[in-house]
């Protein structure tokens, strides 16, 4: 069976800008691959060239098999877009618009109208399922218009779904239910590109992760591969001063008394400073220990305040997209 996706040597240039500096990811039918990456990083361009909106420099791209260059059109056919700005929905309820796209894509009037009466019950959007949008935003919120999106974009099987943001303006509750779903099409064969920059919930549904920074890929592979660490260690997050507040103050957002190794009493897998915020990677048998030292801290006022929790892919997706002066790793973690 054919990947999904499979893109090689990907480059786009807007004047003097490189977006894309050849990149390399694969999607195989089945998983759901996250492609996260800091605002400006190359996402949505990368997107753009594989729905065939934009026309790369250098590279190829292949979906489901079909050379996506060679054969924009026929390519559009086997893939599904949920783009990051908002559908154009004035005028039409979800209902509606969720039926069109399922028609589109092929189902009989019948199966696109069942199927987006189910979406509507699983991303819990009945209320407004026959309300109708209007040119003024009014009808329905920023929330429901993007779940709508998200329904149009999923309502029939293709080979590959690309989602940009899809849970921009979405609340917390309805997110569980658009990413239940999300995991449920890998499940049933879809290959799944997940574009986002939230790293704590992607992590939660995806197979593996192409991390983009300043349009190259910088990190790939499963969640635990980039963590590189145990499922079962922890970390602890520390909370710096404000810059100006503390006497010792020496650069943006405050002193850092994890700057020294040998201030800390622990073994740390990796520390990543990201402006006020420095984050501490460590076994969970030093948790104590761990505790006690951030709460010397905190009681003599070298920190604002601090948190212990599992560890996640931050860290590690920090590390590879901060640039040097705003991240940093433990001398053991080179």
């Amino acid at each position: 069976m054919s990947a999904a996706l499979e893109v090689d040597g990907l480059s786009r240039r807007f004047g003097a800008v490189v977006a894309n500096d050849g990149i390399g990811l694969r999607v195989q039918a089945g998983e759901v691959v996250g492609l996260l990456g800091h605002n400006g990083a190359g996402k949505t361009t990368l997107v753009s060239q594989i729905v065939g909106l934009l026309r790369p420099d250098a590279g190829s791209i292949r979906v489901a098999g079909v050379d996506a260059i060679a054969a924009p059109a026929h390519t559009r056919r086997r893939v599904a877009l949920q783009p990051q700005t908002q559908a154009p929905l004035d005028g039409l309820t979800p209902k509606t618009a969720i039926e069109i796209a399922g028609r589109l894509r092929g189902l009989s009037r019948g199966d696109a109208r069942r199927a987006a009466r189910a979406l509507a019950e699983e991303l819990d959007i009945g209320p407004w399922f026959t309300q109708r949008a209007t040119p003024d935003g009014g009808g329905l919120s920023g929330g429901v218009r993007r779940l709508t999106a998200f329904a149009m974009a999923v309502v029939a099987p293709v080979p590959l779904v690309v989602l940009d943001e899809p849970t921009n303006d979405v609340d917390a509750a309805r997110r569980r239910r658009l990413w239940k779903i999300v995991r449920r099409l890998g499940n049933e064969g879809a290959g799944v590109l997940l574009v986002t920059h939230n790293v704590v919930e992607a992590e939660r549904v995806v197979d593996s992760l192409v991390v983009l920074d300043r349009g190259k890929v910088v990190a790939a592979g499963s969640p635990s591969q980039l963590r590189g660490s145990s499922d079962q260690d922890l970390q602890l997050e520390l909370s710096l001063h404000p810059e100006g507040t503390h006497p010792d103050c020496t650069h943006s957002g405050g002193t850092d008394p994890s700057e020294s190794p040998s201030e800390i009493p622990i073994p740390i897998i990796r520390r990543v400073r990201a402006g006020r915020r420095v984050l501490l990677t460590l076994a969970a048998t030093d948790a104590a220990a761990a505790v006690a030292w951030a709460t010397t801290l905190r009681t003599s006022e070298r920190i604002e305040g601090y948190a212990l929790a599992p560890a996640t892919l931050e860290d590690a997706y920090l590390a590879a997209t901060a640039s040097a002066d705003t991240s940093t790793k433990d001398a053991a973690d080179d």
